[in-house]
């Protein structure tokens, strides 16, 4: 990790700058596929998983007792474990369940709010170097409850044109309507448009590496929405002396290895515990078994030294990480006052990985500094909010001659028509 000892304001965009590629480098790749499959459907869909994972499908669609089977593979162990991680997401996103909001905001006039669900969703599910079934448990648990029609779940083939046990298991556990071996852009293409396979879909979630971010966002040209820009993982650490280095390597080696293109950024007020933590780094890094994908993501990544808590404040805010760690002294400092972080971890016992996998928060997170405005995937995520209003006689005598006046100063005399018609009948 390269350090930085109290850098100037002037340098932070540089300093902070992710080890991603431009918008511009990927999206005439992403534009050529979505083109193709949106005329040749599941044909294009085929060749591309050939071309990008190097493997031929003669069915793209998991059949139900390849689900079933998979189910049988998977260890007693790891289900009860998958199963209390779900337990617990599962409550963390009930609990966001609102009533309606009913309001009359004067005589006669009704106004109220109401949730309705997405009725088709696509639930992107990385599964390249590391099959992420965890991602299942925080997609399908929140659109269950949300109460979606269509789950249906794309992720990519391994070298033997299958899909992980673990995801396919939890994939039934979940609800998930129709599970789909395709990954990367063609999955994000044929869930915009449509196969003969490819069911589609209103809005796209999950994240991905680069080319799926662009996918996912030129996908939002065709009409198709989507939760967040969601691309490479990143993490942001702020700790000081009182944290232990030893944890802090573990957290950010945990990000590390998610791929070459994660970052992982380390900001304390202490010198000599930023030697401590770069020390624990390449100690915990060399018997990773990921070792090599993380001694990417390291060299990618930074250690700041800044000269208080309230210049780190300015920093990480100025980051806007996806994942932010706080273990110092004065926790609450960093917890009441952060504006841009995807989801936030305190103390020396909670690891980023808690919130990956068991606490219940979701770990699909606003990446790339989009945090700034963004949110990370919650049950509103999954529903719209509608609202209706109903107006009595009484009502629209109250407000009808407010209407008329601004309707006519806007000079649009059909709305101020529909408002005299109904005033003049109640004469």
């Amino acid at each position: 990790m390269k350090t930085y000892t109290n850098p100037e304001k002037s340098d932070w965009k540089d300093i902070l700058k992710r080890p991603t590629k431009s918008v511009d480098d990927i999206e005439e790749t992403v534009l050529e596929v979505f083109k193709d499959i949106e005329t040749n459907g599941d044909e294009a869909i085929k060749r591309y998983t050939e071309r990008f994972d190097k493997v031929s499908l003669d069915e793209i669609i998991v059949s139900q007792d390849k689900i079933d089977s998979a189910a049988e593979s998977v260890s007693e162990e790891l289900k009860n474990a998958i199963k209390l991680a779900k337990s617990n997401i599962e409550k963390f996103h009930k609990a966001q369940k609102t009533e309606k909001i009913f309001v009359e905001t004067m005589d006669g006039v009704e106004c109220w709010q109401e949730k309705r669900p997405i009725q088709k969703v696509g639930l992107y599910i990385p599964g390249g170097t590391a099959p992420l079934f965890s991602t299942v448990l925080m997609l399908a648990v929140p659109a269950n409850i949300a109460g979606c029609n269509e789950i249906v779940l794309c992720s990519p083939p391994n070298s033997q044109g299958k899909v992980a046990n673990e995801i396919l298991y939890a994939a039934q556990l979940c609800g998930v309507t129709k599970i789909i071996k395709v990954g990367g852009i063609q999955a994000v293409a044929g869930l915009t448009f449509g196969t003969e396979s490819i069911p589609q879909v209103y809005k796209i979630f999950g994240p991905g590496n680069q080319y799926v971010t662009v996918a996912k966002q030129l996908a939002t040209k065709f009409g198709v929405a989507i939760d967040m820009p969601a691309g490479p993982s990143e993490l942001l650490v702020m700790a000081d002396e009182t944290a232990s280095a030893a944890y802090v390597a573990s957290d950010l080696l945990s990000q590390a290895e998610h791929g070459a293109d994660s970052q992982v950024i380390f900001v304390t007020t202490s010198n000599e515990f930023a030697k401590e933590v770069n020390a624990e780094v390449q100690k915990q890094l060399n018997v990773l078994p990921r070792k090599d994908m993380a001694f990417k993501a390291i060299e990618n990544s930074k250690s700041i030294i800044v000269d208080s808590f309230e210049t780190a404040l300015d920093l990480i805010d100025e980051y806007g990480p996806e994942h932010f760690i706080v273990a110092t002294k004065n926790d609450d400092y960093f917890v009441e006052r952060i504006s841009n972080a995807g989801s936030v971890f305190i103390g020396n016992y909670t690891p980023e990985s808690a919130g990956d996998y068991a606490s219940g928060t979701n770990h699909t997170l606003p990446t790339n500094g989009f945090s700034k405005a963004y949110s990370g995937v919650n049950l509103d995520s999954f529903q719209k909010s509608m609202t209706f209003q109903k107006i009595s006689e009484k009502g629209i005598q109250n407000i009808g001659n407010a209407i008329e006046l601004m309707a006519e100063a806007e000079g649009l005399q059909a709305h101020k028509n529909a408002v005299t018609l109904r005033l003049k009948d109640l004469k």
